[in-house]
């Protein structure tokens, strides 16, 4: 990555996308949001993050916050939807933004996914997907219509998602059947490492903390180093 270019981030309102934000600050990065509300534009500003207004669902917002003079160098994508949603973003959201990266020239594209979507749906328990189901099809598609755009690409499945301080105890792992809980700030710290991780480019992976797995499954540890 070259000093003057951005790391692009859609989510970063709440949620692992907000961890996402203050941890890629810390690290001195540049980074742009795309912010479908005003409502934390001056907490992000604040941080010295560069604020866009637009909408996922929306084509052209997206292309115009993505194609623009300074260099994009990584779309990292959280969004996904409230239950409240109307149409969640899980999919057209995403699929908009891998478009939009595949135009502009992108280098590489961290989406971040969940444990029981595509290979993962093997980790999740009946009641899980009776209750999440449709949503994890959604994000299986987004994750499918990735790999196949062409753009190098991470993805990486949080198991179920807390809201504490990190453990540090966050690790990633190519084992389809492991599932557990992580921190928000966990998962965040692992993002942040898998930017300029050759190791992880085109790896889909599951991120759940070694000290809070679900059932004592053996398994290993994916390196991004």
């Amino acid at each position: 990555m070259t000093s003057a270019s951005y790391i692009f981030l859609a989510g970063a309102s709440r949620g692992v996308g907000r961890e996402i934000a203050q941890y890629l600050r810390a690290q001195q990065l540049k980074v742009k949001a795309l912010l479908r509300t005003a409502a934390v534009a001056t907490e992000l500003e604040a941080m010295g993050i560069e604020v866009v207004l637009g909408d996922a669902l929306n084509v052209g917002d997206v292309e115009r916050a993505i194609q623009t003079d300074q260099p994009i160098h990584t779309v990292i994508s959280t969004i996904g939807g409230l239950p409240s949603d109307v149409e969640r973003p899980d999919y057209p959201g995403n699929r908009n933004l891998i478009d939009a990266a595949v135009k502009a020239g992108v280098q590489k594209f961290i989406l971040v996914s969940s444990i029981g979507a595509g290979n993962s749906v093997v980790a999740a328990s009946p009641q899980v997907l009776e209750v999440l189901g449709k949503v994890l099809a959604e994000k299986d598609k987004a994750e499918q219509h990735l790999i196949a755009s062409g753009l190098t690409y991470t993805i990486i499945r949080p198991g179920g998602l807390k809201s504490e301080p990190a453990t540090g105890n966050g690790v990633l792992t190519e084992d389809p059947h492991i599932i557990g809980s992580i921190n928000r700030a966990d998962v965040a710290q692992l993002v942040g490492r898998s930017l300029n991780s050759d190791r992880a480019n085109n790896k889909i992976l599951s991120a759940v903390d070694r000290n809070m797995l679900f059932g004592q499954r053996e398994f290993a540890e994916f390196s991004l180093e």
